[in-house]
């Protein structure tokens, strides 16, 4: 895929991003820490509050990083700013409304859930210091493609398949991320449509409504 940008440019992002908003990335850590406490010690409003960190996560990457960052290597980052925003209002919407209902299960795609919040929170960092992509010059939590791994890990915890609006947005990033992984050398991206794909594999096989 021909990108309008060179990979130097792109890590260079990073950089600027990064540097920027710290310490922003210590406050992703703490939040997605807490959407696994609220998984698995219920509190009142626990429900809400994961939809609301969740809407929180992906309105930040499509103002900060998407609009303000990364457009200035890549117009697209125009219509990705514009698709993750309205990705953070659905998971607003639906914890206005009550549309998502996390609980862990220990069943097969409960186990998913686990494997791919882990991967989104420590094994993509790893894979990227493997790769010589370092602090500041690489994609951390709360940037678009990790963040998008644990929200696939987050639908796995549902009780109720999440409204379709809610899944269309990160599949299809989860497809653009992949298709730049190689010629960004991002290698840990291959994670990303992995994530999509067992992903959806269990919403399409479950029988839950």
């Amino acid at each position: 895929m021909k990108l309008p940008f060179t990979a130097e440019q792109f890590f260079e992002i990073f950089r600027k991003y990064n540097l920027a908003v710290w310490p922003a990335q210590l406050l992703f850590y703490l939040l997605a820490l807490l959407v696994i406490y609220f998984i698995f010690r219920k509190k009142k409003y626990s429900q809400q509050l994961i939809a609301f960190i969740a809407s929180f996560i992906w309105l930040w990457m499509g103002i900060v990083y998407h609009l303000i960052f990364f457009t200035a290597i890549n117009n697209a980052a125009y219509l990705f700013g514009v698709l993750f925003i309205t990705q953070g209002l659905l998971f607003l919407w639906a914890g206005i409304t009550g549309k998502l209902v996390f609980q862990f299960k220990m069943t097969a795609q409960g186990i998913a859930g686990i494997l791919l919040v882990f991967f989104a929170l420590v094994v993509y960092p790893l894979l990227g210091v493997l790769q010589s992509h370092r602090y500041p010059d690489a994609p951390g939590f709360g940037l678009p493609c990790p963040s998008t791994i644990f929200t696939f890990g987050l639908f796995l915890w549902t009780v109720r398949k999440p409204p379709v609006m809610l899944l269309i947005i990160p599949f299809l990033w989860s497809v653009v991320g992949f298709s730049a992984s190689f010629s960004l050398g991002v290698k840990e991206d291959i994670g990303l449509l992995a994530a999509g794909l067992v992903t959806a594999a269990f919403m399409f096989t479950s029988k839950k409504n």
